[in-house]
């Protein structure tokens, strides 16, 4: 059987797959170059979900806290991550060290729809956010 490739990361000024409203050059895509680092836990989680989508694990490798990251990780690519919908954030800033991001992701895989639905904890260290782990 065939394996499913992800699809390629979108040219700098198609939209971004977060559903942020800016260009992917503008928003994740800065972020997945690693040209630059999540201001906020919320952008953070964008860019993951984005990486996701994209099919990058290296990238959710590098920005999981050493802490709870795994060894490897792989990407399901019969996934098609499709919307990201940003239910609550809390604290997460730019001063803070710690936040909240709870998120609903949809996704398609043949014929099957399905969401994850997650609430999402970050750390910053050092001025780099992480994520650290999750309750579905």
């Amino acid at each position: 059987m065939p394996t499913a490739e992800p699809p390629p990361a979108p040219a700098p000024g198609d939209r971004c797959p977060c559903l942020s409203g800016e260009v992917f050059g503008a928003c994740c895509g800065r972020l997945l170059s690693r040209s630059a680092l999540a201001p906020t836990a919320v952008q953070l989680m964008r860019s993951r979900y984005t990486a996701f989508v994209i099919g990058d694990a290296g990238y959710l490798l590098a920005t999981w806290h050493p802490s709870t990251r795994p060894a490897a990780l792989e990407t399901d690519a019969s996934l098609r991550w499709y919307r990201l919908d940003i239910v609550r954030t809390d604290r997460g800033g730019p001063l803070d060290t710690s936040g909240v991001v709870e998120f609903v992701a949809r996704y398609r895989a043949d014929r099957d729809r399905g969401e994850l639905h997650e609430t999402s904890r970050f750390t910053r260290e050092e001025g780099r956010w992480y994520y650290v782990d999750g309750d579905v």
